[in-house]
């Protein structure tokens, strides 16, 4: 299985004391991540034990003040993140994309912020403003959609067709959230039972065709036949169910895939 170097989480802290220590350029910009989220900043280290507080921010310029911080902070039961020091955080803080409530939270475990950064700022650039208000539109549609499809397949089938590159409501096209109330209106659901046979020849995803990408994502059923490399499987749907392809396996509802691997023969010197 093709392994993710930390767990990406969205922690919601409105309302909710959150302990930051340190002064200067370092602690600063944690106090106004906090203060975004909506979080409390407490400053005291003994009144965050007494609270129960769960979440620990700490930047000292002195790197032994950090290390003695962050493992009474641990001890305390916190989660603790100290600033430009990796290897004593239980989390990092990502470089975000703000389209709210759409986050695009891009990470780096710690290895290069700067990195983070640079690629938030290219998909600055390609995102559209109005992702935002897609996300709103879609909320506000949710009733309508689980009265035209019950069953949550169904919907997430109809969803995956409007959403997906040149649909109905393309999250790239800025006029998309204009469009969410004629397409509740007037869809209909998807075709069922459509079946796709992939052969793969190599173990790098970056070798996928846009079209195997796009499938691997809104497939609802994966069927394997051989040793599919985890980093292809990486780029399937979490949720989608996994099989051995066996005869008369190619049968159901929904998006059903057919992953053969057949790698490429490697190559002999003359």
């Amino acid at each position: 299985m093709s392994q993710i170097a930390s767990l990406p989480l969205f922690h919601q802290i409105a309302g909710q004391s959150v302990l930051v220590l340190g002064d200067g350029p370092a602690a600063e910009p944690k106090r106004r991540l906090v203060e975004r989220a909506g979080g409390v900043i407490v400053d005291d280290l003994a009144r965050a034990v007494d609270e129960g507080v769960r979440l620990a921010f700490i930047a000292y310029d002195d790197p032994r003040a950090c290390e003695v911080a962050a493992i009474n902070a641990r001890c305390a039961g916190m989660l603790v993140n100290v600033v430009d020091r990796p290897e004593l955080c239980d989390f990092t803080t990502p470089s975000i994309l703000d389209r709210d409530p759409l986050l695009v939270a891009i990470g780096t475990g710690g290895a290069s912020a700067g990195l983070a950064k640079h690629v938030r700022l290219r998909l600055e650039r390609v995102l559209p403003e109005t992702l935002g208000l897609l996300a709103k539109a879609l909320e506000a549609a949710r009733p309508a959609l689980r009265v035209k499809f019950p069953e949550g397949p169904d919907r997430r089938r109809a969803v995956d067709a409007a959403l997906r590159e040149g649909g109905a409501l393309d999250p790239f096209d800025p006029a998309s959230f204009r469009k969410v109330d004629d397409w509740v209106e007037d869809m209909a659901l998807p075709a069922s039972g459509a079946i796709f046979d992939v052969t793969l020849t190599s173990a790098d995803p970056e070798d996928l065709t846009l079209r195997q990408a796009r499938l691997l994502g809104e497939a609802d059923v994966l069927l394997i036949d051989g040793a599919v490399p985890s980093a292809i499987l990486a780029r399937a749907r979490a949720d989608a169910a996994r099989e051995p392809m066996r005869e008369g396996s190619a049968n159901g509802p929904g998006l059903t895939l057919i992953l053969r691997w057949r790698p490429a023969a490697p190559e002999t010197g003359s």
